[in-house]
């Protein structure tokens, strides 16, 4: 399908925690619904954080067809200006990339001016959580509760269903919750053939964590904290100079433009950072490894998670990028019998037929960095190397397979790869001691 211009119509909020948004792509028309429930949704800061969501959420349905030009109903501070532009181009890198299309020229029309934020003011010392229950976000969480026993998490689901990949890891954290019902607007879930829409990722934790400042108003909460830990920032590859990362909404330049945007509407006193920007997947892995009231329960794979319930996978598939990167970088600091427990039997590094995944993981391959969540090549040699020196991995065939294949590891890497990385944008009041030294 093809259309001049993806259009910004407008938004509503109710008292009742309703968030509308309108967007329309020629004949097209998309409505998108997400339900807070009882919160205090009629301030002036709740409107301000609610324009913010509604600003980020029309990625989902610019991308059916990707026009040229993006007309916006609300005037943009810069700093939103900036973000858009970085949605839009950096952050649908892979979807362009996926699709052949070059969307360095999209050009964003809004009147642009300075303006006074609507200053939310919550009281200090209640962060809220983003909470998607995989090891990164419950390190997260069993860091700062203890410190912050205002805390809560902030957890999105369909509609139609929970994820109950989540809902079996909530009551073990011990924290409240606050939730948000999402409903995409349902053309996006008819098959292609049928629309004619234009498939691809796109930058879904930007609009989440937008949803959570929303949340976070609306409950009073004064910082969302996401997890997402250093290597998110390294890209899957470089096309003709630009950089295609799946993960770029979870990067750091996402999460300084988001940050300056939302400071830029609202005030100084909600931040927005991520708790683990300091650190590697390995450093993330080996803290995770000693939580195991969690081991049991948490589930990455992304086959829990699909939007359809009839589709979900109600276990590990076992196969999957997701599952074989889990499953390489907590090698090093579970037993194997406890990660053959956590995969049913099925856990991948024991696998043969699945050694090219991880030949990719670690650098052994033409492929680029899967299109996935997973940590960058240093990281992975690291997890791999470490994992073979651990007796009860003898035999393990993909491990044999490729540790004879690496070169050694460095002392000095491993160090850094434990060690914490500057810049980062965690507050002093939420920093752990390794940060403030």
């Amino acid at each position: 399908m093809t259309a001049p211009a993806f259009e910004y119509r407008g938004f509503e909020l109710s008292s009742t925690g309703a968030l509308t948004c309108h967007y329309r792509l020629g004949a097209w028309t998309f409505v998108e619904q997400v339900e807070f429930g009882p919160g205090d949704w009629t301030t002036p800061a709740a409107r301000e954080a609610a324009r913010l969501a509604y600003l980020l959420a029309g990625a989902s349905y610019y991308k059916v067809a990707a026009p040229p030009v993006i007309q916006f109903d609300q005037p943009l501070r810069p700093a939103e200006l900036a973000l858009l532009h970085d949605l839009y181009t950096r952050g649908l890198a892979e979807f362009a990339y996926r699709n052949g299309l070059d969307l360095s020229a999209t050009r964003l029309e809004a009147s642009v001016a300075e303006r006074d934020p609507v200053e939310a003011r919550p009281p200090a010392g209640r962060p809220l959580i983003l909470f998607g229950a995989g090891k990164d976000s419950i390190v997260t969480v069993e860091a700062l509760k203890a410190r912050r026993p205002d805390a809560a998490l902030f957890v999105v689901s369909p509609p139609q269903a929970p994820f109950a990949a989540i809902e079996a890891v909530v009551p073990l954290t011990g924290l409240p919750v606050v939730r948000a019902s999402r409903r995409l607007d349902p053309q996006l879930l008819e098959p292609p053939e049928r629309t004619g829409f234009l498939q691809g990722h796109v930058p879904v934790t930007g609009v989440l964590t937008a949803l959570g400042v929303l949340a976070a108003v609306g409950h009073g909460h004064d910082a969302v904290v996401l997890s997402n830990e250093r290597s998110a920032s390294d890209p899957n590859l470089v096309v003709d100079g630009v950089a295609v990362n799946h993960q770029y909404s979870k990067s750091a330049e996402f999460e300084v433009a988001l940050a300056a945007a939302v400071e830029s509407a609202l005030g100084p006193a909600l931040a927005v950072f991520s708790f683990l920007r300091p650190y590697s997947e390995l450093w993330v892995a080996e803290r995770f490894s000693h939580l195991t009231a969690y081991h049991q329960a948490f589930r990455s794979c992304n086959r829990a998670f699909a939007l359809d319930p009839a589709r979900r996978l109600e276990r590990w598939c076992g196969e999957c990028d997701k599952c074989c990167f889990v499953d390489l970088i907590l090698a090093p600091f579970l037993a194997r019998t406890e990660l053959e427990a956590i995969f049913d039997g099925r856990e991948p590094l024991a696998r043969l037929e699945l050694l090219g995944r991880f030949e990719t993981f670690v650098g052994l391959s033409s492929d680029p960095k899967p299109f996935e969540c997973v940590g960058e090549v240093g990281e992975s040699r690291a997890a791999l190397a470490l994992a073979a020196r651990r007796p009860d991995r003898a035999g393990t065939p993909v491990l044999e397979r490729l540790a004879s294949r690496l070169p050694p590891l460095p002392a000095a890497v491993l160090e850094d790869l434990f060690s914490p990385h500057r810049p980062h944008y965690v507050p002093d009041e939420f920093a752990p001691e390794d940060l403030l030294v």
